[in-house]
């Protein structure tokens, strides 16, 4: 199996990504976070108070999920 990295311009990525989905093949998007975004998560995590989090498997019994 070979593995293709390609640059396109913004505008042609969901044309590509739609063709190539058409086409059989998977693709995997690499999406850079921006660092304000990281910057926000960071925050947030600095400023939660231990008391008001939740363990992950009761927070999952709380979500709903369409495919299930």
């Amino acid at each position: 199996m070979k593995q293709v990295t390609i640059t396109l311009p913004g505008e042609q990525l969901d044309f590509f990504v739609q063709l190539v989905h058409k086409l059989g093949f998977d693709v995997e998007e690499e999406t850079e976070i921006p660092e304000i975004q990281k910057n926000i998560v960071m925050e947030r995590i600095r400023e939660s108070k231990p008391e008001e989090l939740l363990q992950w498997k009761t927070a999952r019994k709380k979500l709903v999920f369409k495919n299930e």
